[in-house]
């Protein structure tokens, strides 16, 4: 299948181009063989990319694969060593990524979160050394649907200013839930700023104006310019309490992985600096606190939120309009900018250039 022209996508975005699903990702694991990642490696990666477009949130999805590669490029990332896994108690697992890719290394910890939890209740995994994970929300969805709650925390370069700031000097900070339901999990993914910093990038690819209250300039005052906001900082979600959540998460992270904070977190966006953050994931086995546990027990519960809206529609449980996404881009393609597909193509070198 080729890619076609779009005059805009389902939720009005500017023109673009529609990529099959099957095409874009023989794309986007061209690119990563060229720049010398092996098979295994080059999927894990090219899957999580991916997997931020079709949940719609391309901030995180193949936007950020000519970064990654100037990054592998540069010996900033790498796929060609072992993550370092250290069971500090029965319950803490220390991981040293040794500047591997996210998704490989982080894949490989929860894993071993998951088998360990069936017998202890409880594992944390504290993370560092680690690149750019992805999105958090299949991480800890994969934990939900092998019957364990999954909870992810990472740190950012800092992003959002303050509540009554205006200097960035806190990351952007997501929190990700996973818990088992019938039929489907219940999977929360969410930054504690208003939106995340590649959402910038991409409403600036895209021509489009930011949310109001969304960020500020370098003065402090409120923009809806992607330019002017990538100078200033973005604002917390919820005015002071969303500074707080982020404020805590940052602590609680560099806490447990021993990274940096503020400022000093750096090699999630650039091209030029090892990873210093950190992430962590809480794995829980509901099983072993109540032998007696049943991901059904939430279905009618869950069933009676969906129906108390004030319209025929559904109210959505958090992760119902991902998978909803999700479906739609597998069926009907990926679209992006132009110019990113362009990138893409020239990345992945020897690909068919016809659209």
């Amino acid at each position: 299948m080729t890619a076609t022209s779009s005059t805009s996508d389902a939720i009005g975005q500017p023109p673009g181009v529609v990529v099959p699903v099957d095409r874009l990702r023989a794309c986007v694991l061209r690119a990563l063989a060229g720049s010398g990642i092996g098979a295994d490696a080059a999927a894990a990666q090219a899957d999580m990319l991916i997997e931020g477009n079709l949940r719609g949130r391309p901030s995180h999805g193949v936007q950020r694969l000519p970064t990654l590669i100037q990054r592998i490029r540069a010996g900033l990332a790498q796929a060609t060593q072992k993550p370092d896994l250290n069971w500090r108690t029965e319950s803490l697992l220390v991981v040293d990524g040794r500047r591997g890719l996210g998704p490989v290394v982080g894949t490989v910890a929860l894993k071993a979160a998951i088998e360990r939890c069936q017998e202890s209740g409880v594992v944390i995994v504290a993370m560092r050394n680690v690149n750019h994970l992805g999105m958090l929300a299949p991480y800890v969805e994969s934990a939900a649907r092998q019957g364990r709650i999954g909870i992810g925390f990472t740190t950012s370069e800092a992003l959002v200013h303050a509540w009554g700031g205006r200097e960035p000097l806190i990351g952007t900070n997501p929190i990700a839930v996973g818990i088992p339901g019938a039929p489907e999990p219940v999977v929360l993914d969410m930054a504690t700023s208003q939106i995340s910093a590649g959402q910038i990038i991409d409403h600036r690819a895209r021509d489009l104006p930011l949310p109001v209250g969304a960020a500020v300039d370098r003065h402090g005052v409120p923009t809806t310019d992607p330019e002017q906001a990538i100078e200033g900082a973005l604002s917390p979600f919820g005015g002071a309490k969303g500074y707080g959540l982020g404020l805590a998460i940052e602590l609680l992270v560099a806490a447990l992985t021993s990274t940096a904070t503020g400022k000093k977190v750096l090699g999630t966006l650039d091209s030029d600096h090892p990873s210093s953050k950190g992430d962590v994931f809480v794995v829980v086995d509901p099983a072993v606190a109540d032998p007696d546990w049943n991901p059904d027990r939430f279905a009618a519960y869950l069933g009676q939120i969906r129906s108390s809206g004030s319209t025929s529609e559904d109210v959505l449980i958090p992760g119902d309009g991902a998978r909803a996404r999700r479906a739609r881009a597998m069926a009907d393609g990926i679209t992006l900018p132009t110019d990113l597909w362009a990138a893409i193509r020239e990345l992945a070198a020897g690909e068919d250039t016809r659209r």
